[in-house]
């Protein structure tokens, strides 16, 4: 019996998202998973890490380490810098009845 130990990496759901589509089906997840606006922020982020952070900052009209930092666990985007960012990347926000 050999005493090998397997590594891991951790799980990064940006090394899944390929494509706009996949994108979207992960905001909207994560807009579905509660109320809590740091899930949309956070699921923003990973979408952004998923691409060119660099080039999405700049779009954007921010730093790479100030947009990296809003959409982390720790921060906390104003709304407009959600649109900013969403728009950004290809996507944008709608809102449906709840009914």
């Amino acid at each position: 019996m050999s005493n090998t130990t397997e590594k891991f990496s951790p799980y990064d759901a940006a090394d899944y998202l390929g494509n706009l589509e996949d994108a979207a089906a992960y905001l909207e997840a994560a807009l579905e998973d509660g109320d809590d606006p740091a899930l949309v922020a956070q699921a923003l982020g990973t979408i952004a890490r998923s691409g060119n952070l660099s080039e999405l900052a700049r779009r954007v009209g921010m730093s790479r380490e100030g947009l990296y930092k809003a959409l982390s666990a720790d921060g906390n985007p104003s709304f407009a810098t959600i649109v900013k960012v969403a728009r950004a990347l290809g996507l944008k926000l709608h809102f449906a009845p709840v009914a």
